[in-house]
C-alpha cells in the first residue's frame, strides 16, 4: 500500500532509539523525510546516517525537550530547512518512577516536563505549519493510563493527559483538517524497557511472566509494529480517522489475560 508520504516532512521526538527509531525507519521506507529530535547528537546522527546509507532521507536536531526554548528553536530550524511540516509524532518520554509516596513537588513537575508538557509545546509551535499542510499528529501513549502500574504517578498522569489531549486536539483542529490520533503501547521491548527489566530482581523470570500474559502470541510488541500503526495514522490513507486511541498491544489491555495459550 502506498501511504502517500513521499517527501513529507515529519518530526519524531525521541526519534533516535526504540519506538521513535522504528517510526523513523518506517517513515523513511515510505519516502518521507523524518526529522529526528533528541538530546544526544551521536545517537541522532547514527540513525540518520543509517537511513541515508539505505537510500532514504533524514535530518536530525539536538533538543532537550524539557526546555521550552529548545522546542521553539527546533520547530524554527525545521521550517528554515524545509519550509513545511507535514506531520508530528510526539514520542519522547520516560517512565521515571515518580510515585505518590516516593515523589515530591519538584520530581512530579519535572516528570511532567519530560513526559507531557513537550507534547503540548511541540504541537503548539508546529501548528501554523500543520495548518498550512493539512498535516497530522500522532501521540505515543502508554497503557499505564488505563491500567495503573504502581509507584509511577507522574508517568501515569502524563499518559492520561496525552490521551485527553489527543481527543481535545482532534476536536479543536477539525476546522483545519488536522487529524490527531494516539498509538497506545503496552509491553514493547525497547532500550528503556531493557533498562527497567534489568533493574528488577529475577528479571528473566519476570520477563517470561509478562510475556505469558500477552494474549496474542505471548510475546512482546515490536517497535516496528508500533511504527507501522503510527505511520499509517500519519498518512492520508487514514484520512477519516481522528481522535482515536489505537492499542497496538497484542490484546494486553482489553482482552482477558487469563486466556490460555493455544
Amino acid at each position: 500500500m502506498d501511504l502517500q508520504l513521499k517527501d513529507k516532512v515529519v518530526i519524531v521526538t525521541g526519534g533516535a532509539k526504540g519506538i521513535g527509531a522504528g517510526i523513523v525507519r518506517v517513515l523513511a521506507s515510505e519516502g518521507a523525510i523524518p526529522v529526528i529530535v533528541g538530546r544526544n547528537e551521536q545517537d541522532n546522527l547514527k540513525l540518520a546516517n543509517e537511513v541515508i546509507a539505505n537510500g532514504g532521507q533524514a535530518f536530525q536536531l539536538i533538543a532537550e525537550l524539557a526546555n521550552p526554548k529548545d522546542i521553539e528553536k527546533a520547530i524554527a530550524t525545521v521550517l528554515e530547512k524545509f519550509g513545511r511540516i507535514d506531520g508530528l509524532v510526539n514520542n519522547a518520554g520516560v517512565n521515571d518512577g515518580v510515585g505518590l509516596e516516593s515523589g515530591n513537588y519538584e520530581k512530579f513537575v519535572d516528570s511532567l516536563h519530560k513526559n507531557v508538557i513537550h507534547y503540548y509545546l511541540m504541537a503548539h509551535h508546529a501548528l501554523p505549519a500543520l495548518k498550512a499542510s493539512n498535516g497530522s499528529i500522532v501521540n505515543i501513549g502508554s497503557k499505564v493510563a488505563d491500567t495503573g502500574q504502581g509507584g509511577t504517578s507522574a508517568y501515569a498522569a502524563s499518559n492520561g493527559a496525552r490521551n485527553a489531549l489527543t481527543r481535545e486536539w482532534a476536536v479543536e483542529l477539525l476546522p483545519y483538517g488536522i487529524r490527531v490520533n494516539s498509538v497506545i503501547v503496552a509491553e514493547c521491548y525497547t532500550p528503556l524497557y531493557q533498562t527497567w527489566i534489568s533493574s528488577i530482581p529475577n528479571s528473566e523470570e519476570k520477563l517470561a511472566a509478562i510475556k505469558a500474559k500477552i494474549p496474542l502470541g505471548q510475546r512482546m510488541t515490536t517497535a516496528e509494529e508500533i511504527a507501522n500503526a503510527a505511520v499509517f495514522l500519519l498518512s492520508n490513507v487514514s484520512s477519516h480517522t481522528t481522535g482515536q486511541l489505537v492499542y497496538v498491544d497484542g490484546g494486553y489491555v482489553h482482552l482477558d489475560r487469563s486466556i490460555s495459550p493455544a
